[in-house]
């Protein structure tokens, strides 16, 4: 790639951002590329601002947005000059760090729970995207990873492999840590929402699965704290009401949105966000979050049913309590009345 060659990159940024209510509309994300005939995909989205920032010494468009009112998005744009050569990677990293301590939560960033994701967009890729992937392959390899080592074959040949074609000019290549998307007449954003959407449900799951971790670390907690006293286990009705709403999200909103972007009548619709579901692993993820949710509804109704069991106990040993203390009394009484009379 020429050194004089302005070359865009979209930096994503996601972190949880639940919200009750947003007075902001919705707005809609259409299908890929600009059709009449693509339908738009199933997810609530707001738009919260645009700004232009310096970060590292670059100028960076800004776009915040929140998706389904949970997770909040944030779009930079930013151009370099040769973004493939070493010295680009080491300036895109100190611009990438500025922009995470500018907009992720201090929380989030110690924490992890959040999100980056780097796209680089071309629109000239000759002679062909294909030949200039293979020509390009250890540096784009390098960028995709943010790597200033070289990878061997095998490691390359596995971060370009997933690639996704609209046309002979067109190419999309979906990594786990960062994609590439080529398009000769600058229809990227298309692509760009379809990235957003499956780095939403990778953070969602992350977040899901460390809400139920946390579930089942305090219930140990409570069992270790206190073994033997079973009704201070007693699920409150706020854990129980936690659990179903996990589950419906995982099998409605998740399972909802896959299938609207897999049944939406478009090719290539289905075929980038299958390249992004095995990338991300979120089939991996959506298993784990299910057979966890399974094992933490599996303890509530084990405690639940130990918590019925120690009332039923507890109840059983007062109603003979009860009949001892009525005993004790018709005993006193008879040898009152045995007292009083039997003289």
């Amino acid at each position: 790639m020429p050194p004089t060659t302005l070359t865009e990159i979209c930096y994503l940024l996601a972190f949880p951002d639940q919200v009750e209510s947003a007075p902001e509309p919705l707005q809609e994300i259409r299908g890929l590329k600009d059709a009449p005939y693509f339908q738009p995909v199933d997810v609530r989205v707001r738009t919260l601002g645009q700004a232009e920032v310096q970060a590292g010494g670059v100028q960076v468009s800004v776009l915040r947005q929140r998706f389904e009112d949970r997770v909040q998005m944030i779009d930079c744009r930013f151009q370099m000059s040769d973004p493939l050569d070493l010295p680009a990677i080491q300036q895109r990293e100190i611009v990438q760090r500025n922009l995470q301590e500018r907009f992720v939560p201090i929380e989030h960033r110690n924490s992890g729970m959040f999100e980056e994701y780097v796209i680089l967009l071309l629109i000239e890729a000759k002679p062909s995207p294909e030949k200039f992937l293979k020509s390009q392959a250890v540096t784009l390899a390098r960028f995709i990873r943010s790597q200033r080592e070289v990878f061997d074959a095998t490691e390359i040949e596995s971060i370009l492999s997933s690639r996704v074609r609209y046309s002979k000019d067109d190419l999309t290549l979906v990594d786990w840590e960062g994609a590439i998307i080529i398009a000769p007449n600058g229809d990227f954003q298309s692509d760009i929402e379809l990235l957003k959407v499956g780095n939403y449900q990778l953070l969602r799951y992350r977040w899901l699965d460390q809400t139920i971790e946390s579930s089942l670390r305090d219930i140990n907690g409570k069992f270790r704290a206190n073994p033997r006293r079973s009704l201070g286990l007693g699920p409150t009705r706020r854990e129980i009401q936690s659990i179903v709403q996990h589950r419906l999200e995982v099998m409605l909103d998740f399972e909802h949105t896959e299938q609207n972007l897999l049944l939406i009548g478009d090719w290539y619709t289905s075929q980038l966000y299958h390249a992004i579901r095995e990338e991300f692993y979120l089939e991996g993820w959506k298993n784990t979050v299910k057979e966890k949710l399974d094992n933490l509804e599996n303890i509530i109704e084990t405690i639940q049913e130990n918590f019925s069991l120690s009332w039923q106990s507890l109840l059983e040993i007062v109603q003979i309590a009860g009949w001892m203390l009525l005993l004790v009394g018709y005993l006193i009484q008879f040898f009152l009345f045995d007292m009083t009379f039997g003289k």
